[in-house]
This record gives structure tokens, sequence and C-alpha cells, in this order.
């Protein structure tokens, strides 16, 4: 099976969030399952690439992409990590920029991106059985494949994934640069247009062969009016080739047997080390240090969808209980503004630490007992899976990503693997946690629950399973 993921992001060269992640992660376990397969990405390369990464790489081809009436340089490099080849497309014009997204061009940008990995086919001598796209900025990859290049056999086989990581961002231009910047003909305009504008990922999903998205729950939502932004028309249409597969995580990273940044090494075997865990983080925190409080923790973008506003109305409810809470993220100033405030109102309960600290966060998942994530929309989540690792036992709204991988607890079948609650509502979020503190407080039940949640399997290695699955149908 040859597969050819295309993508504006990938860790370790260049990402903004949780497509990077899985661009990072995906292709490497796939061919870490499927040895004989020739698993590749490409990408641009941004002035962001760290000379390091630069060093490796290997340019293998020069050529110009012609867009519309431009003729556009365009470098191909090489990298070899993990057994799979990395592609980085190379135009300073387009990508030597301070940031990956957000100029006024971006519809440029990513339309030269999308003609680009077309062209590389061809220049390599790579015809892929499946090009994986992802998210509206390789979007236009799919439509040129079904469009323009559909007249050459040899990208007539090439099958089309399209996976929709966050349907917010949709890649949405006026129709007057379709043919002036996209260099589609008229005659494409009913494929592209949705609501008076040119929509990629509308185009991407009419032209795919299969279109996923990052977990069953959300492809699911994605075709009621709520959750799609505008989309469900087209989702519900097309709604035979959507599928659902649930990200993974990096099971190496997120390991508190190995992890070197925390307190104490554990395992669901061996749980001791997290109580050495807990007692330090309370201790670096300046919090009362007690192995019978328990320790509730969020890590996250301040944003409303997180579900901070849910907190909001009833945290202080929740605080008149002997319980202790610690927040890490940045984000919206009204929350960052309300959570310092909470955090002056209860110096024995509170801690509010506004940064981005991947090290502080590795240590809040290893001494929290309780990992709190309310959010009103969660396409896949990471977050959840990295606490149920640490024993940090998931409290959840039942959405995307959050309702296939927490299963609430049942203490009459000893089943599941954390509290889940349904309706969006800030006193049923309160009842659910103090539901989950009152089993805390029974130390066997709790034992039993957050082994369980430790051993649930999250790796890339089920994703991979279910993505080679869809390329073998296709």
């Amino acid at each position: 099976m040859k597969v050819l993921f295309a993508g504006s992001e990938a860790v370790p060269f260049a990402s903004t969030g949780g497509l990077g992640d899985v661009l990072g992660s995906l292709p490497a376990a796939l061919k870490a399952a499927y040895p004989e397969s020739d698993i590749r990405v490409v990408m641009p390369l941004y002035g962001s690439v760290s000379q390091e990464y630069r060093d490796g790489m290997t340019r293998v081809y020069e050529t110009y992409v012609k867009l519309a009436w431009r003729d556009q340089y365009c470098g191909i490099y090489q990298y070899d990590k993990d057994g799979v080849t990395f592609y980085f497309i190379d135009n300073e014009y387009y990508f030597k920029r301070p940031s990956l997204y957000g100029s006024y061009d971006d519809g440029e940008r990513f339309a030269f991106f999308g003609k680009a990995v077309l062209d590389l086919m061809g220049c390599l001598d790579y015809f892929p059985d499946v090009l994986h796209a992802n998210d509206w900025q390789a979007a236009a990859s799919v439509l040129y494949l079904r469009t323009l290049y559909s007249g050459d056999e040899r990208y007539r086989r090439v099958k089309a994934v399209y996976t929709i990581h966050n349907i917010e961002y949709q890649g949405v231009f006026g129709t007057e640069i379709l043919g002036d910047v996209f260099g589609l003909p008229s005659t494409v305009r009913g494929i592209v247009e949705y609501d008076g504008d040119i929509n990629l990922t509308k185009g991407a999903i009419v032209c795919a062969n299969a279109v996923t998205t990052v977990s069953p729950k959300y492809a699911e939502e994605l075709q009621g009016e709520f959750y799609s932004h505008g989309l469900y028309h087209v989702l519900r249409l097309y709604r035979d080739k959507l599928s659902g597969i649930i990200n993974g995580i990096d099971t190496k990273l997120y390991d508190p047997e190995t992890d070197p940044v925390i307190a104490k090494n554990y395992s669901a075997r061996a749980y001791s080390g997290k109580r050495a865990c807990k007692e330090q983080l309370q201790a670096d925190l300046g919090l009362p240090v007690s192995a019978d409080v328990p320790l509730v923790a969020m890590i996250s973008r301040l944003a409303k969808h997180k579900g901070l506003d849910l907190v909001r109305r009833v945290i202080e409810e929740y605080l008149a209980d002997n319980v202790q809470f610690v927040l890490l993220g940045t984000g919206d100033s009204e929350y960052e503004s309300y959570f310092s405030y909470l955090a002056r109102r209860y110096p024995d309960k509170v801690r509010t630490l506004l940064q981005f600290n991947k090290d502080l966060s590795h240590r809040i998942y290893a001494g929290a007992d309780i990992f709190l994530m309310p959010s009103q929309s969660e396409p896949c989540g990471l977050s959840q899976m990295i606490a149920s690792r640490y024993g940090a036992v998931p409290v959840v709204r039942e959405t995307g990503g959050l309702y296939d991988t927490i299963k609430p607890y049942n203490e009459y079948t000893n089943e599941g693997n954390g509290f889940t609650f349904t309706n969006y509502n800030a006193h049923d979020m309160l009842y659910t946690l103090r539901y989950a503190t009152s089993i805390y407080r029974d130390k066997k039940r709790w034992v039993s629950l957050m082994r369980r949640a430790m051993k649930c399997d999250f790796s890339w290695a089920k994703s991979a399973e279910g993505y080679m699955a869809l390329y073998e149908r296709l």
C-alpha cells in the first residue's frame, strides 16, 4: 500500500495543534504496523522549520508550479524519519512567514501547496494508491486531483481520502478568485461553491472517495446543524462516504513509567508513585499537601467551547467541598481574569497557571486525581486520553471523541473508565464531579477505576488499523 499524506503541519517540524500531532504520529504508526507499506508525507517548508531539520534534508527536485497565470518556483526537499519519507514544498514567497496561517493570501498559498502536491507525483514518478489530505489547507489537492488532473490515467488511479480535523475552519474565499488564483474553470464552480463562496472543504467532500473525521461521534454530530458550522447539508448528502476514526496519543511520550519530568515513575501495576507525584505537585504549587483531598485539574485552551462557562458557573459551589483545583492554560482574557480571581479568593484550594508549559502539564497529569474536560464540542480530544494514561480519571461531557473514549463508571458492575454527563448544563457537571469525588473517597473502588483507565489502549496502532482497513476498502 502506497499512501501520501498531505497536510499543512506535522510534529516535530512545524505545528500549531492537533493536526500536527496527527501527521507527526499516524504515518509512523502505519509504517510500524505495516512495514511493507510505502508511507510518505508532504507539507510546506516554512521559515520556522529549524536548521537542525534543514541540515538533514536532501533537495530532490526543482520545478515550477502553474497556478492560473502564475509560474511559481517549487523546490522539493526530502527528510526520512521513523521509516516515513517527508517531502517539503519550498517557496519562500508563500511560506517564509511569521506564522503558519492568517495571511491575507492564504487562499493562494494553499492553492499553490495543493497544486504542488499533484505536481510532486509526476516529478518524482510517485503515484500513491491513496492521497490522504487533511483539513482545508490540503483540500485543494483533492479538488485538483479530480478536475485538472483527471485526464491523466496515472492520477485517475489514485484514491482520495479527506479528513476533517476541525469543521470550524473550512477554507472559504470569494468566488472571484476561482479562475484568477485557483486556476479552475467555471465548470468546477458547482463543486466548490457553497453559500455564495468558494468552500474548499465542501469541494474536497464532493471529490474524495472517502471522508473521515477524528472520532465516530464527531462524524455523527457533523450531520447536525449545531456542530457543522453550516456544512451539515453537504455532510448529510455524502454521509455514505463519511466515517470517524479516533485519534491516538504518543504512548512513549506520555508514559508515567518512563516520564523523566514527573516526581516518581509508576504504572497501572505499581501505582504507588502516583501519590508521590501528587504530593510533589501540591508542594510545588503551594497547596496543602494531603493524599485525602481530591485534586481536580484542567489543562486547556481558555475558550468558551471548552466548557469554561460551565466551570465558572458552579466552581465555587464545588470548592465548598474539601477539594483542590488546578488550571493550566492560556486564552480568552475574560477566563484568564476570572480564574486568576478564583485563585486569589481560594488560596488554599485553587491554583491558576496562565502559561503553556509541557513539562508542567506532565506533572499535573501525574499529580491529579480527577481530570475535568466539560467541552461543548470536542472533535477528538487528546487530554482525556493522556490523563487516563497517568491515572487522572476523566470527568467529561459526552461529545465527539470524549464520548468515544470515556465510558461512564458503573459502581454495580465495576465497569467504565471515567465519569460522563450528557447535557451541556453546569449543574449536571457539578453533580458528576461530586459523584466522582464520592467514589474517590472509597479507595478500593477508586484504585480499581484508576488502574482500568491507565490500561486503556489509546495508542496510534489502533488508529492505524482503522485507516489501513479504509485504504484497503478503497
